[in-house]
């Protein structure tokens, strides 16, 4: 039987820390360049497309871009180019494909459609000969290397990193290349941290909530995923300021709940709703930067507020990768599912 470090997941989450790293270095040149192009000629709009983990990652992007510089950014459905072949107005838009492997049908007709319509298409994309990356105006490797478990760890961190360098080769915004100076080391330390109270006390459950809000919602998102992909185990996302209109009814004695937050405008609301939980009997695990307390996940101190759900995440890996082995599951080979998911 595997160990937990046995599992190509928890190799692969290990080894993101350095991957980040060596993407960075390699990466700041094009950026820096692209940075200067949409300074130029900023786009009216950012609109994502993507599925699963990477979508997952378009989410933080939404706040990272709107946040740090105040464009307006959706997401895009694929099935609106790939199904109903609808044309929509994207003049002036940067259309930010992400992909790991660069190669679904849906988000290469929605690729193509996009630039057809105006649009200028930059990919985040693992694979570097993928069609996704042949039919970009742009590309952004993520650099993660191959990644052979069925379960996205480093190419998601990967992609995150990458959406925070674009953010802040941009801007110019000089806490943003701060942040991002400090981020693999962030990431070493996140991946010390002791999150097994997490997993023994998810072993034996059968459902959860996984809250987060702005920077940390589509951490909550990816975690929610890999609870499901991984450990056989229902879990559902939401933000703390969505989760008390109608979620909240589901919540009583013994419901786990585990909560992510950053230090910023959104903390104080979301450790309210933690309280708010374990006053209903929940199940209650809170990871933050400086919460201490029974129900307390360990985080880094001093960690950025928008690098926090990265070191979050890479925390939240290693522990799924044990909880998964400790169901009975195979977090590398999560029944029913493939690396590369091709939708139409």
């Amino acid at each position: 039987m595997k160990s937990s470090d046995d599992t190509l997941m928890y190799q692969e989450a290990h080894a993101a820390a350095d991957v980040i790293a060596h993407q960075l270095d390699a990466n700041a040149g094009l950026l820096s360049a692209l940075g200067e192009r949409l300074r130029a000629r900023p786009p009216r709009c950012i609109v994502t497309c993507a599925r699963g983990s990477s979508d997952h990652a378009a989410a933080y992007a939404k706040y990272v871009f709107e946040t740090r510089l105040g464009v307006v950014t959706a997401s895009a459905s694929p099935s609106v180019s790939s199904i109903y072949d609808a044309p929509l107005d994207l003049q002036d838009t940067l259309f930010v494909a992400v992909s790991q492997s660069g190669k679904s049908p849906d988000l290469l007709r929605s690729a193509e459609a996009a630039r057809a319509a105006g649009a200028q298409v930059l990919a985040l994309v693992n694979v570097e000969d993928s069609p996704l990356a042949r039919m970009a105006d742009t590309v952004v490797p993520l650099r993660a290397g191959p990644e052979r478990s069925v379960a996205a760890t480093k190419s998601y961190l990967a992609t995150l990193s990458a959406v925070l360098q674009l953010a802040a080769c941009w801007s110019g915004e000089e806490s943003l290349h701060a942040a991002l100076d400090r981020l693999p080391g962030d990431l070493r330390q996140g991946w010390d941290m002791d999150w097994r109270p997490l997993g023994e006390g998810l072993r034996t459950v059968h459902n959860l909530f996984v809250v987060g809000r702005g920077y940390g919602f589509g951490a909550a998102l990816e975690a929610a995923l890999k609870f499901k992909e991984t450990c056989g185990l229902h879990a559902e996302a939401f933000s703390a300021a969505e989760v008390r209109h109608g979620p909240m009814a589901l919540v009583g004695e013994g419901f786990p709940v585990l909560v992510l937050a950053q230090e910023d405008g959104t903390l104080e609301n979301t450790l309210d709703l933690a309280a708010e939980f374990r006053a209903r009997g929940a199940r209650v695990w809170v990871a933050a930067p400086g919460v201490s307390g029974p129900d307390a996940l360990p985080m880094p101190a001093g960690v950025p507020a928008i690098t926090t759900p990265l070191v979050a995440v890479q925390s939240f890996y290693r522990a799924a990768s044990g909880l998964s082995l400790a169901r009975g599951y195979d977090p590398d080979v999560p029944p029913h599912l493939r690396k590369v998911t091709e939708t139409l």
